[in-house]
């Protein structure tokens, strides 16, 4: 390596480096939180991202003396080696020896009698700024059954890698599933921490129940700082390329096109096995514990390649990019079979879809999205703990 390369590379680690501490997250500030936990026997609901310094917050919560009676695993487990929309089995954690009990399989909310014996709850957990997002689902039900088992909830809030903007269309009530709970666009620019105040203070729990919450805020994050995450936040986002890309891309997964699931670069590409216009060339595999079965597995995918877009230029692109979804559904022929079903629960509406099929443009559709968004926008600051973009 020439020194001038070396000192670029160098400069670019200590770049992401500084940025990384100058934000300090909620699991770090433990003078905050730790002193709630005494005499408590403490539910954890955490994954492979809930770090304190590089060490994993069930470890520090130990080695505080804090008496952690059970964890709660969701979407990818505890350790974050399960792929997307693979059930989580409940297990007894061999490093620590804590009981881990799933909250994503056959329900995704915690039972009472997976309560039982829990005095307080931690949540911890890296998001990534979009609605269908998992760990947002998460959070919203284990509110639910700590505000009907009347046990208070602590959020140790982390950054939202993509809160600089705000954009999508807003979710109707009638496509909220598990992967859209909330009447919010896509991307809502918001943490975790700060739409845990608005579900409980928009009343989004069952029967309008309220959660008793703490949320543990950053220090010296805003939503326009740039956050480098420190650790992939799921199997099948590997990169800072993929989580920016994730909230345009992830549409996809509502229509015949890959993206790139079962390769080492996935939501950084796009494509599909007909697309014989196309020069880029990848072929999906089985990969233990990031992709199992992926679409087109063992077929060689024609497509468009993402991985040359600068990081810099993903920072700087404040809306949602429709023109990937617009030129995939241009090319195939056979329109009527280019959606599937997931495609609308992903959208939020059964709009977006006809838009697409009608042909109108990037700019006719996120058109038809202000009048929601600026609602939204109104709703969304009266939670903001941060400074705003």
């Amino acid at each position: 390596m020439c020194r001038l390369t070396f000192l670029l590379f160098a400069s670019l680690l200590t770049a992401s480096a500084s940025a990384l501490t100058a934000v300090k997250v909620g699991a770090e500030r433990m003078a905050e939180y730790i002193p709630l936990t005494h005499n408590k026997k403490v539910g954890l609901v955490a994954n492979h991202t809930s770090l304190v310094n590089g060490t994993h917050l069930l470890d520090t919560l130990r080695a505080q003396g804090v008496n952690v009676l059970r964890v709660y695993a969701p979407e990818h487990g505890f350790r974050g080696a399960i792929e997307a929309g693979e059930n989580v089995a409940g297990y007894v954690d061999k490093k620590s020896g804590v009981e881990v009990t799933s909250i994503y399989g056959a329900s995704k909310k915690p039972s009472r009698e997976q309560l039982k014996g829990v005095q307080l709850m931690i949540f911890d957990m890296q998001d990534v700024g979009v609605r269908f997002y998992t760990y947002l689902s998460t959070l919203h039900y284990v509110m639910e059954a700590c505000a009907e088992a009347g046990v208070p909830l602590i959020v140790l809030d982390r950054p939202n890698p993509n809160g600089r903007y705000v954009d999508g269309p807003v979710l109707e009530p009638k496509y909220r599933s598990f992967i859209g709970m909330h009447p919010i666009p896509v991307v809502h620019g918001m943490t975790l921490g700060e739409l845990a105040l608005m579900i409980n203070g928009e009343a989004w729990l069952k029967n309008g129940a309220q959660c008793s919450l703490t949320v543990i805020a950053c220090e010296r994050y805003s939503h326009a700082v740039a956050y480098p995450l420190p650790v992939k936040p799921s199997p099948n986002l590997p990169n800072m390329r993929s989580v920016y890309l994730y909230p345009s891309l992830c549409l996809f997964e509502g229509t015949i096109i890959s993206v790139g699931r079962g390769t080492d670069f996935p939501f950084q590409v796009f494509g599909h096995p007909e697309w014989s216009e196309k020069q880029f060339l990848f072929k999906p595999r089985s990969i233990k514990g990031v992709s199992k079965n992926p679409p087109y597995e063992k077929r060689t995918c024609r497509g468009v390649d993402l991985r040359e877009i600068a990081i810099d230029s993903l920072l700087n692109q404040h809306q949602l990019n429709l023109e990937y979804l617009l030129e995939a559904y241009r090319y195939f022929s056979k329109k009527e079979k280019f959606f599937t079903s997931l495609f609308s629960n992903l959208a939020g509406n059964s709009k977006l879809q006809k838009q697409v099929e009608q042909g109108m443009s990037a700019a006719q559709i996120r058109a038809s999205w202000q009048q929601d968004l600026k609602k939204f926008r109104q709703q969304r600051e009266k939670y903001l703990l941060y400074k705003d973009f």
